[in-house]
């Protein structure tokens, strides 16, 4: 079964991880990103991650968001 396509705010999330990690040299805290992105509630920007993270949008190399990185 193939994984469905990834959503407009999936989208916007990855462009912003991207733009967090060449402007600090890494990833954003899970308020940093949905500040960013204008998420207010946690639980969602964090729901949205683990969704990117099962279609290898992103991986983590630590327990931690901020160890975040773009694709597998």
């Amino acid at each position: 079964m193939r994984n469905p396509p990834p959503s407009e705010r999936q989208l916007q999330i990855q462009r912003a991880i991207g733009e967090w990690i060449a402007e600090h040299g890494e990833g954003p805290s899970i308020q940093q990103l949905g500040k960013q992105v204008g998420l207010s509630s946690t639980g969602s920007v964090a729901y949205q991650l683990k969704q990117m993270e099962k279609l290898g949008m992103i991986s983590r190399s630590g327990r931690r968001w901020r160890t975040v990185r773009l694709g597998r």
